[in-house]
This record gives structure tokens, sequence and C-alpha cells, in this order.
């Protein structure tokens, strides 16, 4: 199944109903994916995917303006965490970088929701590939990762 249908069918189990964006161009940056659909850069919910040592694995979901304070992440994952790379990422997540959807990956990695997505009505986090988009709240963001709400991040 690719990483796009794997979204789709994720999607089918949430109790609201979202819609997959899909672009010409590349998406894999919050830069360019601002760009596509027209809206901030903040707007755009990139997922990060950080790792330590023993397996240890979270992912952040934050605005595509802010970088995160891995001291602060530290403290709420447990864990000395370092950015993963790409092939970590993709064998955490089964999604390329650029294409991290937050939601659809395996139970047994903790989502961290940082709390400058609360800024905007509406977000759009990547579905699984590096030129696609689902815009979604973040209550119902919280929903669709099972994640926890957290200030893990600064501009």
């Amino acid at each position: 199944m690719s990483p796009l249908e794997k979204v789709r069918e994720y999607m089918k189990t949430l109790p609201f109903s979202l819609e997959i964006i899909l672009f010409n161009e590349s998406t894999h940056t919050s830069q360019l994916a601002a760009q596509a659909l027209g809206v901030e850069v903040g707007q755009i919910a990139k997922t990060l995917v950080f790792v330590g040592k023993d397996s240890q694995a979270v992912l952040v979901v934050t605005s595509g303006d802010m970088k995160v304070d891995q001291k602060k992440l530290k403290e709420v994952a447990g864990f000395k965490p370092r950015f993963a790379s790409a092939e970590e990422a993709l064998a955490l997540t089964g999604f390329p970088p650029g294409g991290v959807c937050p939601f659809a990956v395996p139970v047994t990695i903790p989502v961290f929701i940082d709390v400058s997505l609360e800024r905007f009505p509406v977000v759009y986090a990547a579905a699984g590939t590096a030129n696609s988009a689902v815009p979604i709240t973040v209550p119902q963001l919280m929903t669709a990762t099972r994640g926890n709400m957290c200030d893990v991040c600064y501009c």
C-alpha cells in the first residue's frame, strides 16, 4: 500500500471527514507548502521525527515557522532526542521526509503537538507524500494522532 493510500485508509477510521489536497509541485518544505496553498508558513503542520538511544522515537507536530527546542523536548519525551535521518524517519513512520503524516503511524510512537499550531483555525499536514496536504483543525489533529499538547518550540 502506498503512503497516500495508507493515509486515506486511516482517515476512514476517524469520526470526521478530511480531504487530501494533491499538488503538481513539491510541498516537501513548509515554505513550499505554504506557497502552494496560499497560506502563512505557520499554518503548515510540519511533522518531525526525533530518536534516542534504545529505539526511542517521538513525532513533533509544530507550525512551519517554529523550531524545536531540544531541551524542552527532552523534558516531555523523557530521553535525549536527536533529529532522525531520512532513513530512520521512513523506517519508523512509513513516510518519506517532506511527506510525514502525523497520523497513520505506528501507535507505539508518541506524538507531541506544539501549542504554536493553536494560533490558526485550520492547519495543513502532509498526507504521506511530498506533494500532498490535509486541512485539519487542531482538535481534529489531536484526535487523529492521539497526540499530547505541549510547548517544545521557539521562533
